[in-house]
């Protein structure tokens, strides 16, 4: 079982309260250590599904509270090895039953998810490199007909970060970032298509080669692939599972026909490339559409209960602009093959 370790930096005075609140944390060890400017340090460590109940309990008593500070760290080993205890009810009142249930489901706190997120979700110099290596390498698996180039090329696509992070701030109604994913996705996007309309220009583009026909018509079987890419994107943030190969499947749905729309509108195949363009679109929606649905199922919610309607409002609406998007798209779909 994960572990991780949190460091509660606390005035001296406080340190009798503090014990009273550590008794319902179930914590597998507690350690205090005095600090100059009559200062406590209180070490706590935890089981990874249990650090956003403490962490969300210390923030409502001590963020007032001068010199209060909080760190979380992964604990990599622990010696004697973690016991998992019998599990007990949680006697705590200051934790209501929605974070008792959300504590339980077996994923990391809050507030590490959002670390890890929203560093996912940068425009970087390594980002831009990686969209335009995946891009090229993606275009000759696809030119090739070459389904190991391809994967190759999906293996080194970032595309998981900035899905990710727009699904989970539009669960907890975070605006910046929100509007930082979109932004990184929206670059991402661009750049790969437009890195791929180059090479359209350059190289011939046959739309009859397998792996481009096959991207240039969408079925039930390519919705249900996005769906199931967007919950396991989610889920692997959500429970520290290494993204790496999850990122594989989310770029399965995303990178190549994103690729295949560019190269087919540089080789002057518009029709083509219209279809494939609606791909991206649809899986794009489908992707986030089931990453907001897997983290409103794992508790994934703000702390305090303002934070928590607005973040409710967010998700409902964008719930709806999603489906209402994958519907349009659907009936364009529809009425293009009928023509």
């Amino acid at each position: 079982m994960a572990l991780r370790l949190i460091e509660l930096i606390l005035p001296k005075d406080h340190l009798k309260y503090s014990q009273e609140i550590l008794k319902d944390c179930q914590a597998d060890g507690v350690w205090y250590e005095q600090l100059e400017d009559n200062k406590i340090l209180i070490r706590i460590l935890l089981p990874a599904e249990k650090t956003e109940e403490a962490m969300d309990t210390f923030e409502k008593h001590f963020s007032i509270v001068d010199g209060f500070r909080l760190l979380l760290f992964p604990v990599e080993a622990s010696i004697p090895r973690h016991d998992q205890p019998e599990e007990e009810p949680v006697t705590s009142v200051e934790i209501l039953p929605q974070q008792e249930l959300a504590s339980n489901i077996g994923r990391i706190s809050r507030e590490e998810l959002y670390n890890d997120v929203a560093d996912s979700a940068k425009i970087t110099k390594i980002y831009l490199i990686m969209v335009a290596l995946s891009s090229v390498v993606a275009a000759i698996g696809l030119l090739r007909s070459n389904v190991a180039i391809i994967i190759g090329a999906m293996v080194i696509a970032p595309l998981i970060g900035p899905n990710v992070a727009l699904s989970l701030a539009t669960t907890l109604g975070d605006v910046n970032l929100a509007r930082n994913s979109l932004k990184t996705l929206v670059v991402g996007v661009f750049s790969a298509f437009l890195i791929s309309l180059f090479l359209g220009f350059i190289v011939p583009v046959n739309p009859a080669i397998p792996e481009i026909a096959s991207r240039t018509v969408i079925g039930v079987d390519d919705i249900i692939l996005a769906l199931a890419a967007g919950s396991a994107g989610a889920l692997s943030f959500t429970t520290g599972i290494p993204t790496t190969l999850i990122g594989v499947m989310v770029a399965v749905a995303l990178l190549p026909p994103l690729v295949t729309c560019g190269m087919l509108f540089g080789a002057g195949f518009l029709q083509d490339a219209f279809n494939a363009s609606l791909f991206v679109f649809i899986n794009i929606i489908c992707i986030n559409l089931a990453g907001v649905i897997t983290f409103v199922m794992q508790g994934i919610k703000p702390l305090t209960w303002w934070e928590e309607d607005k973040a409710k409002k967010a998700t409902r609406t964008a719930i709806v602009m999603w489906v209402i998007l994958l519907l349009l798209l659907l009936g364009i779909i529809l009425v293009s093959h009928k023509q």
